[in-house]
């Protein structure tokens, strides 16, 4: 069973792969594609929809316990990354794919 994590935008529950982690670095909300930087960080799925929602509340900054300077990078990356990637596959997905049935 995968992590489920919450995402800061939307509120709803996730499993950890279908959300893109962020992190605080210098006032800055950064993305951590990877999920292994240090420190506190928050969890928002990869759609304009979360993202503008999250900034608009300010969640990233409540959620971080750091003052945000910056989102307007954060915003871009994602966004793009939502054209790019579209739906992000679980686990669970790749692995149905891959059995014999």
């Amino acid at each position: 069973m995968e992590p489920v994590r919450t995402c800061i935008g939307c509120r709803h529950k996730a499993d950890k792969s279908a959300l893109v982690r962020v992190v605080a670095k210098d006032g800055i909300a950064v993305v951590d594609f990877s999920a292994v930087a240090p420190g506190r960080g928050a969890w928002v799925h990869p759609r304009s929809e979360c993202v503008e929602t999250a900034v608009k509340r300010r969640a990233f900054g409540r959620a971080l316990r750091t003052e945000i300077t910056d989102t307007h990078d954060l915003v871009s990356v994602l966004t793009s990354k939502e054209l790019a990637v579209g739906e992000p596959h679980t686990n669970q997905t790749k692995a149905e794919r891959l059995m014999d049935n």
